[in-house]
């Protein structure tokens, strides 16, 4: 049964109340594996020009979407609102094997990326964000990730206590190497170009919810930040683009809410309907969803 949760998530403290916690100190191996993610990115932004030599085949195109929707969805479904904002339950094996998926779009590890979105929503759109959008569209979708604000304040305890997930975070470059491969195996530098097309394209898609979803859309819920609802991003992000919606609910696991007529309106939400899967077959639980009450109590206007 879905949750309904009969109160708003506690407001966090606002930067002005909140001093910066001691930066963590990152060992070198860990250094260099970290590093290692911004480099893959690059490098797949460049291998993408070799599509122009290759050419594309149906098969191909069909390589880069399938990689680019189920990479998304692992990344949506498990590394946000499973590990980071604990939106369900879901037994270890589907963190452990989601976040292997999600580590091959090139998007560094579960621990990293959870670290990094638990300081956006508490310091959204403040000088602590790491990506805040008050600096400008181009720092918010890409130019903080080669900054020194690359290494989170500090890695989440939770997942740093689970040694699979510690593991695939430090790790996390290894999958997306052996994808790339998986990929040259099937049909050589046709495909290869096609997993570095799918892998570009999947990094702007996520991008976007940080910088576009904080520039353009509508704004339903009172959020105190600048964050809005995309439709054109939530397409891309399988829901992720229902942002002021999220920044309302972050422990929701439906982003696909708004207001209309005074009523509470469901829109198109991809990962929602995946994690109905995932609870239909018994691999999710505790799913939490806010009342209609509260959607209301939350209203902009």
């Amino acid at each position: 049964m879905l949750l309904g949760n009969t109160s708003r998530e506690k407001k966090l403290p606002t930067s002005a109340t909140i001093h910066n916690p001691q930066k963590q100190t990152y060992s070198l191996p860990t250094l260099i594996s970290y590093w290692i993610g911004p480099v893959l990115i690059v490098t797949c932004h460049i291998g993408s020009l070799l599509a122009f030599s290759t050419g594309l085949s149906l098969g191909a195109w069909t390589w880069i979407v399938f990689l680019y929707w189920i990479r998304m969805l692992a990344i949506t479904g498990i590394y946000h609102r499973l590990l980071t904002h604990k939106a369900y339950s879901s037994p270890a094996p589907v963190k452990w094997i989601g976040s292997i998926i999600a580590s091959s779009a090139g998007q560094m590890g579960p621990n990293w990326w959870k670290a990094h979105h638990e300081e956006h929503h508490r310091f959204t759109d403040k000088p602590q964000d790491p990506h805040s959008s008050v600096r400008g569209i181009q720092w918010s979708h890409y130019q903080w990730l080669l900054s020194s604000n690359f290494l989170p304040t500090k890695l989440p305890t939770d997942v740093e206590q689970d040694i699979v997930l510690k593991t695939i975070d430090r790790l996390h470059f290894v999958p997306t190497l052996a994808l790339g491969l998986l990929s040259y195996a099937i049909g050589g530098l046709e495909y290869l170009a096609a997993f570095f097309v799918s892998t570009t394209i999947l990094f702007h898609g996520v991008a976007l919810v940080n910088s576009a979803c904080h520039k353009f859309g509508t704004t339903p819920f009172e959020t105190g930040d600048f964050s809005k609802n995309n439709g054109v991003v939530a397409v891309l992000t399988l829901g992720e683009g229902w942002h002021n919606c999220h920044h309302a609910f972050p422990w929701s696991a439906r982003q696909g809410i708004t207001l209309e007529n005074n009523g509470v309106k469901h829109l198109p939400d991809f990962t929602f309907e995946f994690i109905k899967v995932l609870q239909s077959v018994g691999l999710a639980s505790k799913v939490k969803l806010p009342s209609d009450q509260d959607v209301l109590a939350a209203s902009a206007k």
